[in-house]
């Protein structure tokens, strides 16, 4: 989702102190056109609050090209406190998507508590293959809706790395329209078919109470090379307050980092568990793209397998092109499976492989413009551009 990844590099900008990183060798893109002094960037660094403005434009399968402008607050409440930031952008995509976050992750001055807040509104005609995905790519059609996202969290340390924590989660979808590939409302029987796999005709509302675990060691969370990232988050929806359906899901997400070499090539896994009841509103069940960073499933476009039950494995090799880190590269491998019926039918597969070019934003924090081409099956293949890594 390309207004929300910009927000990623501006975040990096800010968390300078955070990164650990030795960069005095380094040289990164502002390099090659900045001509400020070293006492002036070092001063720039340890100013306590930051506002960065930037228009800029994107790509992914799923939004075509998009014009972009994003902002970016970032301070701290103390001077040795972590650096909250708080995100916006707006997007327009060339398939005439809107897109608006606010994303905010704020910390307390002795790092006790953490607050964060993910809203996005979203106009959003995308494409979908119903359960578990056809095994043709253009046996696909569109649904166009209206978005809107409220979800937040109150997280406190119980040990070091470790958090626990509540909030509150509100979904709402409504002026949803299934159209054909040329923009046309579906047949009936195309319609009947939806609905039977779930998909609301008028709207859909899901609000529900989370509780999440988390652990984090990473020292640098904007491109890791070392540590866990271990995120587990149970969500239950009650129609008592305010749900259309009682629903619940468990996402498990598990991230491990190896710095395999001296000149700091790493090796990273990923694993990501979703898993949903079978009450649970299309839109919302388990989706290739649709994770809270919308990056599962490289090779394939957003929207792509669906289903209640998603499993998801990818590996990524991240190196060094030139010494002074201003050019990388990776390559990755992923797998993903869904079931092909809710709660019932086998495993339907679909792994991806490709690899990707990586060019340094912010060398103190080592923020990168990441252009990857995956391909999947069945002739799914495509360019990805992040800025910031995928995980």
């Amino acid at each position: 989702m390309i207004g929300v990844l910009m927000v990623t590099y501006m975040l990096a900008s800010a968390q300078d102190s955070l990164s650990r990183i030795d960069s005095s060798s380094l040289r990164d893109i502002r390099d090659l056109f900045s001509k400020k002094s070293k006492a002036t960037q070092k001063k720039k660094v340890q100013l306590a609050l930051e506002f960065t403005y930037l228009p800029a434009a994107g790509y992914s399968l799923q939004t075509g090209f998009a014009a972009v402008v994003s902002a970016n607050l970032a301070f701290r409440s103390a001077p040795n406190a972590k650096y909250s930031t708080i995100n916006t952008s707006f997007t327009y995509s060339q398939y005439n998507q809107t897109i608006l976050p606010i994303l905010a992750n704020i910390w307390s001055k002795n790092g006790k508590w953490n607050y964060s807040v993910d809203w996005r509104y979203m106009q959003y005609p995308s494409q979908t293959w119903g359960l578990a995905g056809h095994d043709d790519p253009n046996d696909g059609y569109t649904i166009n809706f209206t978005y809107l996202k409220v979800h937040q969290m109150v997280l406190r340390s119980i040990s070091k790395n470790l958090f626990l924590g509540t909030g509150f989660f509100y979904d709402k979808f409504w002026n949803i329209r299934e159209l054909d590939g040329s923009g046309n409302v579906l047949s009936p029987s195309a319609i009947t078919n939806l609905r039977k796999q779930g998909l609301s005709g008028k709207d859909e509302i899901a609000s529900g109470i989370p509780i999440r675990l988390l652990y984090d060691s990473r020292l640098n969370q904007i491109n890791p090379s070392q540590g866990w990232y271990v995120n587990v988050t149970w969500r239950d929806n009650l129609q008592s307050i305010g749900s259309k359906r009682n629903w619940q899901s468990l996402v498990i997400d598990v991230r491990r980092y190896l710095k395999v070499s001296p000149a700091g090539n790493t090796l990273a896994f990923w694993g990501y568990s979703w898993r949903s009841g079978a009450t649970t509103p299309y839109l919302l069940l388990p989706s290739t793209g649709w994770d809270d960073s919308y990056n599962t499933g490289r090779g394939y476009i957003q929207g792509r397998f669906r289903s209640n039950i998603m499993n998801y494995l990818e590996t990524e090799f991240r190196f060094k092109i030139t010494r002074n880190g201003l050019l990388g590269g990776v390559a990755f491998a992923n797998i993903q499976s869904y079931k092909t019926k809710i709660t019932t039918g086998s495993q339907a597969l679909a792994p991806g492989i490709g690899t990707g070019l990586r060019i340094k934003l912010n060398k103190q924090s080592g923020a990168n413009l990441c252009i990857d081409y995956g391909i999947g099956q069945n002739g799914s293949q495509g360019f990805f551009v992040n800025l910031g890594e995928v995980f």
